[in-house]
């Protein structure tokens, strides 16, 4: 019998994160608002709308084409990932060079869009099953890529914005998303079936707590389970991006801080998202998932209610900081999350059909705040409104952890059976 050399499970944990910290650039669309409205001569509202379509594109191509990316794999889907999203970036520039506004929704919006939701689960289903002992840090690290990617990206096209004006900008940008995408794409590739790594092998001593199912996309659908995920991550989202959207006027408001000063902090809450993917995915190992959310929607509850009453300006940073870190650590725990409920059989296919609720999310999230806020001229109800929506999260987490806890005595009781 022939033996396949394996390939090295942190090299293709690299190259989950280079294909992830391309995709993220998308976080640094406010930094092309202003160069590329002036050329349109229309808005910066109507611009951004190419960056709402481009994330509905993301929910909705990683709820829709999940099952395609575990049939063919990740070798095909991140090449696919890698042409979708550099074209999109490419016919961007062409779109800004012909002053077509049309052309830059089409390109920016859908054609990126589907590049993003393509590359954002064509890595994670395959790190699971390359790391079974180390679910959380795995997948922590990719998503982590997405979080910085604007620290990395935002400051490369001010420069080439500023070096080589607007469509050369994104000629280069599409370029380089491309290249690195599709190099990443090239390692990148699903263990041999059965993997486990070094000391966790039959005789070896340690031992992997087992899924508690292993079931396609459509079995998934007929769980609580799914549906508690679902609502968890949704209220997790809409109320992360609202905050995140709100940050600058709100800090201006409540802290006296000059818009300059408050943008220096939107910076952070950059630094705090990525920090929050890595740090709370890696916990989760230890703490274990459930108990993960469970602590995320307690802590938010207080913090949504007491954040706009908070006068002290470190008290109110900390507080906002560890909102975000746990608004990051949200996406990053929930491939693991899902790898432990549903087992990796179709585990893409499944985290696609999650992601549908950030696309929703990212719609509903900023209303609310926009709607409760202009109705009541209140930040203290509007925030209020979100802790509320925490408590729901909160209740919803307390029957996943019931339904964790009975899954797993009941396998407990099979394998004392046996």
């Amino acid at each position: 019998m022939q033996t396949q050399k394996l390939k090295n499970r942190w090299l293709i944990a690299a190259s989950a994160v280079g294909i992830h910290i391309s995709i993220g650039s998308v976080y640094a669309y406010s930094v092309m608002t202003n160069p590329v409205k002036d050329i349109f001569d229309v808005d910066g509202s109507v611009i951004k709308w190419a960056f709402k379509i481009a994330i509905l594109l993301l929910g909705l191509s990683a709820a829709f084409l999940g099952r395609w990316v575990e049939k063919v794999g990740p070798k095909i889907s991140g090449t696919t990932a890698g042409l979708f999203y550099g074209i999109g970036i490419l016919g961007s520039g062409l779109a800004v060079q012909l002053e077509s506004l049309t052309l830059f929704y089409l390109c920016y919006g859908v054609i990126g869009g589907i590049g993003l939701g393509l590359g954002y689960i064509t890595p994670v289903s395959t790190l699971v099953k390359w790391f079974p002992d180390r679910r959380g840090l795995a997948t922590g690290m990719a998503i982590m890529g997405f979080g910085f990617a604007a620290l990395i990206f935002g400051p490369v096209m001010q420069s080439l914005f500023d070096a080589v004006g607007v469509s050369n900008a994104f000629y280069i940008l599409g370029s380089i998303y491309m290249l690195l995408i599709l190099s990443s794409a090239r390692y990148i590739e699903k263990p041999p079936e059965g993997y486990m790594p070094d000391g966790f092998k039959l005789g070896e001593g340690k031992k992997i707590k087992a899924d508690i199912s292993n079931i396609d996309a459509n079995a998934s659908l007929k769980t609580s389970r799914f549906y508690y995920i679902w609502i968890m991550m949704f209220i997790n989202i809409a109320c992360g991006i609202a905050i995140i959207s709100a940050a600058s006027p709100m800090m201006q408001e409540k802290l006296n801080y000059t818009p300059m000063e408050a943008a220096a902090i939107v910076g952070l809450i950059g630094v705090f998202n990525g920090l929050g993917r890595i740090m709370w995915s890696s916990l989760s190992d230890y703490l274990g998932r459930a108990n993960t959310y469970i602590i995320f929607f307690a802590f938010q509850i207080l913090a949504f209610f007491f954040l706009p009453k908070i006068s002290m300006e470190l008290t109110f940073l900390v507080v906002l900081f560890t909102v975000i870190t746990m608004y990051g650590g949200g996406f990053a725990t929930l491939p693991a999350f899902l790898g432990d409920l549903f087992g990796t059989k179709q585990l893409g296919a499944i985290h696609g059909m999650v992601l549908a609720a950030w696309g929703l999310a990212g719609v509903v999230g900023p209303t609310i705040y926009d709607v409760v806020k202009n109705a009541t001229g209140s930040l203290d109800t509007t925030l209020e409104v979100f802790a509320g929506l925490f408590v729901i999260a909160l209740i919803v987490s307390l029957l996943m952890k019931r339904t964790v806890n009975q899954a797993y005595k009941k396998i407990d009781k099979k394998l004392n059976f046996v």
